[in-house]
């Protein structure tokens, strides 16, 4: 028999908390639940959980840091909920590593979507035949597209959210090919996953940081102005 996939929901607000994990629960997901961060990294600690609905307008640490702070420790599905529609908090959330940010009022079918899609995202990445390359050297570090596995040059992993993955992988099977926008936006969307050009931007910021030594000055994913991006490979 399949096991369940565990949904965590942290959600200071009973009443929606309650809906969600009614919901979830008869969608046929496991729910663990959370009030506030210390709650739920006990809940991490003690549970096997394969996503996380995380409210952003939390008492105490809010789920902005608590989102940058997961994603340094983990490569679990995050999807932020709040309440706020500017675009400059689903940017932000976006750049502290979240896979998804929806706003409330939102409809569950939806949400249930999203989650599902993101599930299948994250259950399906390593999945390539065999005879596909596996293994992506640049500048001293190491991309296992097999194991989802980033390595630094001094052999520490490097955790990747679902985008950035999908990103670098495009990246690393085109050393030296000069991306536009929208062929990244082919490259890393899918019937489940639709992003936006700003979210491309977000994503190679957010891997620059994570492999450039001088981040506004990058060497390996460089701006090609007026086209897009190139990524220079060096073994």
């Amino acid at each position: 028999m399949e096991q369940k996939q565990n949904i965590l929901i942290v959600e200071d607000d009973p009443v929606t908390r309650s809906l969600l994990t009614a919901y979830f629960e008869k969608s046929g997901y496991l729910v663990s639940e959370a009030i506030n961060g210390q709650q739920m990294w006990d809940v991490l600690a003690e549970s096997s959980i394969d996503l996380v609905l995380l409210d952003v307008n939390l008492p105490g640490e809010d789920g902005f840091s608590l989102t940058k702070n997961l994603r340094y420790q983990s490569d679990i599905g995050i999807i932020l909920v709040t309440a706020r529609r500017e675009d400059i908090d689903r940017i932000i959330g976006l750049e502290l590593g979240a896979d998804d940010y929806v706003t409330k009022p939102f409809n569950e079918r939806e949400l249930l979507v999203r989650v599902k899609n993101l599930l299948r995202r994250t259950s399906q990445i390593g999945t390539k035949p065999q005879d596909e390359t596996l293994n992506y050297r640049f500048h001293g570090w190491d991309l296992n597209t097999e194991q989802r596995r980033l390595t630094d040059p001094n052999g520490e992993v490097v955790h990747l959210t679902n985008g950035e993955f999908l990103l670098l992988s495009a990246f690393t099977q085109h050393p030296g090919k000069v991306f536009s926008r929208n062929q990244l936006l082919e490259a890393v969307s899918s019937r489940e996953w639709m992003p936006n050009d700003r979210t491309i931007d977000v994503m190679v910021n957010r891997l620059r940081r994570k492999l450039e030594s001088t981040p506004k000055e990058p060497k390996i994913l460089v701006t090609v102005h007026g086209v897009g991006y190139q990524f220079i490979c060096e073994q």
